[in-house]
């Protein structure tokens, strides 16, 4: 028998018991909805209004960069490691990620992703974090035409 084959029969196992799984305890679960199980639920506090505001995209934008830098550490400390043994082609391979994780990292800081705090909030014209945006981009010629056509 060929490796792959117990590999196939492995899969389809686990396949098999997941599936067996989630159909049992859908059919032997007891199903009695309350209001009070269906209502969110955070740490105790009953929510009495909607959230003022969504969370700005920016915050996104950052945990995904957290996320990009933290698995470029992941793949750089094995690369350290085995340096050596990998030669001027490990190098060259390092070198394009790194390349291609600084593109990534330039983009966003043109987007102005890293543009945080007062000083940010004084050049767009604001008062506070919750105004929306009142001073349009430079490259953004609708949003320039419907402020004149406002003012």
């Amino acid at each position: 028998m060929s490796d792959y084959f117990l590999l196939l029969i492995m899969l389809v196992l686990v396949g098999l018991f997941g599936s067996v799984s989630l159909l049992a305890s859908r059919l032997l679960a007891p199903h009695r909805p309350t209001r009070a199980k269906l209502a969110p639920y955070e740490c105790g506090i009953v929510p009495e209004h909607d959230p003022p505001e969504r969370f700005p995209v920016q915050f996104y934008l950052v945990a995904m960069m957290f996320l990009l830098f933290d698995i470029e550490i992941v793949f750089m400390y094995p690369w350290a490691v085995r340096l050596h043994d990998l030669g001027l082609f490990g190098f060259g391979e390092m070198l394009a990620f790194v390349a291609l994780l600084l593109v990534a990292f330039g983009y966003l800081w043109r987007e102005g992703v890293f543009d945080w705090g007062a000083k940010r909030i004084i050049e767009r014209g604001g008062s506070g974090p919750g105004e929306r945006d009142s001073v349009a981009r430079p490259d953004d010629s609708s949003a320039e035409r419907m402020e004149t056509r406002a003012a």
